[in-house]
């Protein structure tokens, strides 16, 4: 289906976006393995996917949610320039201390990139992926853009190639991202009506041209639909970033989800609005909110019944290094760089890279037969557990020292990351921030259970009090093997009557239940 001509109404326009693509629906994210939900890319979903298709997605951190506990991703500044604005957007250049998309600490050459990757790859045998996402668009300095993705593909051919785009110029560069062995390309939709784009968007430029309002929207939802077509109907795996803005766009996103789901897309991830007023943006400045964390997991699970739904995104910045959630880039600037004797060891990374694969395998074997074992007696029941991590999916970091809680669901289905949650540091120095302490409580109040490699007295009181059960016995063990042997335990609780069990989101009512079991 072409792209709609620029003088077709709005709502002829949005008629033809609805349009069933037979195309999309071989294509999208939506198998369900055999615990009976949605799986991309985990090893239990291998038999889930094609062949091929697993081996782009196994992986790869962003497209796997299992995978980002194991494999780091880096992103490299070589775009600067960008041809619409956002007004949740706000590029800046040489900032140290924001993680969020479009901000960068140095904007490299092609030639300066490449090194840069080398001498990552060469440290981090981890790192899979090299996408370049900013700090403007890829597509709208698609010279430099190909140029460093030419010159890694020849220096590091083993790397996944990514980009991710606002898709204005997509369709003119479909063949040069195929070309370029790029098999992976995220953009970023955040409507298809474009009454509500008018509202997300001041401007674009398009053909020598500005273009404002509706008329600015309406082209970019054309021409982003339009490529994601082209690129699903080459076999390229798309990623749909959506921003959720209250208010604005977030009940619209449903039927962006269903839109691009038979377009072909692989993944979608629904992220919130970052709209401090200090980042300088538009919304920011304006006083536009960003989503509670249960209201987007609210939207998110009524989008899972279409697509599979990203929920680990970290919203990354356009020059990340490191796992996600993770930040190594201080370790890799150009100064230090051109001072490191960098050794690209191929196959020692490939090595490194199959003795994870083993792990991973063995894991999501034990993690079956735990749940083939007591499925059962497992029930409707569901809880929410959050996790304190520094990654490689253990419970291995201190209460204090979190900086963010993932947040898991624990059912029938067996663990389910549902989401993460960023917070204040409680432990400041040595000494206890206790203001913190009391967002930090709310941050996961709707969770059943915390578990934490260590706690002090103080929070774990606190933690009671507040009905979330804190747990340290499950120091540095596995993630999800830890949770279902709590969940286990639990269900005896709740089934020899020595607990009540309440659904989350009901702290006040699990307090008291908590408490007297203690």
């Amino acid at each position: 289906m072409g792209a709609p001509t620029h003088r077709e109404s709005s709502s002829d326009a949005i008629a033809n976006r609805e349009i069933t693509l037979s195309i999309a629906e071989k294509k999208g994210c939506g198998t369900t393995g055999r615990s009976g939900r949605a799986r991309c890319g985990s090893p239990a979903g291998r038999g889930d996917l094609p062949a091929e298709t697993w081996q782009k997605v196994k992986n790869h951190p962003c497209y796997s949610e299992e995978a980002h506990h194991h494999y780091a991703r880096m992103h490299v500044a070589v775009a600067p320039a960008c041809n619409i604005q956002c007004n949740y957007c706000n590029r800046k250049y040489d900032c140290a201390n924001e993680s969020r998309p479009g901000v960068v600490s140095e904007r490299l050459t092609p030639e300066q990139a490449v090194r840069k990757v080398m001498a990552v790859a060469s440290k981090i045998p981890q790192m899979t992926v090299l996408g370049i996402a900013g700090p403007g668009d890829p597509l709208a300095n698609p010279e430099r853009t190909f140029k460093t993705f030419e010159l890694v593909h020849k220096a590091a051919p083993d790397l996944k190639l990514c980009l991710s785009t606002n898709g204005l110029a997509l369709p003119d560069h479909i063949d040069s991202i195929a070309k370029f062995n790029v098999d992976h390309v995220t953009i970023t939709i955040n409507m298809i009506n474009p009454e509500i784009g008018a509202k997300i968007y001041p401007w674009i430029f398009y053909k020598h041209k500005r273009y404002t309002g509706i008329e600015a929207a309406k082209i970019l939802t054309d021409r982003q639909l339009q490529g994601l077509e082209m690129l699903t109907g080459r076999g390229i795996l798309c990623k749909i970033n959506s921003v959720m803005i209250p208010g604005i766009n977030d009940q619209h996103l449903i039927k962006v989800n269903k839109s691009v789901k038979q377009r072909g897309a692989f993944l979608h991830n629904i992220m919130p609005l970052i709209s401090s007023p200090e980042h300088g943006t538009a919304f920011g400045l304006n006083g536009q909110r960003g989503p509670t964390a249960r209201e987007l997991k609210a939207l998110q699970d009524s989008c899972e019944g279409d697509m599979h739904m990203m929920r680990h995104c970290r919203q990354c910045r356009a020059d990340a290094v490191g796992l996600l959630g993770e930040d190594r880039r201080a370790e890799f600037t150009t100064e230090r760089i051109e001072q490191m004797d960098v050794k690209y060891d191929a196959e020692g990374r490939k090595a490194y890279q199959a003795k994870v694969e083993e792990e991973r395998a063995a894991k999501a074997a034990a993690e079956c037969a735990v749940l083939t074992e007591r499925a059962d007696s497992f029930g409707g029941i569901k809880v929410l557990a959050a996790v304190a991590t520094k990654g490689s999916g253990l419970i291995n970091e201190h209460f204090g020292h979190a900086k963010e809680f993932q947040v898991y669901e624990l059912s029938s289905g067996g663990v389910k990351f549902i989401g993460h949650r960023r917070v204040d540091l409680y432990c400041q120095g040595g000494y206890a921030e206790e203001g913190s302490l009391a967002t930090i409580i709310h941050a996961i109040s709707d969770c059943h259970v915390v578990f934490i490699a260590r706690i002090g007295g103080c929070p774990r009181d606190a933690l009671i009090k507040a009905g979330v059960e804190p747990v340290d016995q499950y120091a540095h063990e596995p993630i999800d093997k830890s949770t279902i042997a709590w969940f286990k335990a639990y269900l005896d609780r709740v089934n020899s009557g020595a607990i009540k069990h309440i659904e989350h989101g009901d702290a006040a009512i699990r307090r008291g239940t908590l408490n007297s079991a203690a």
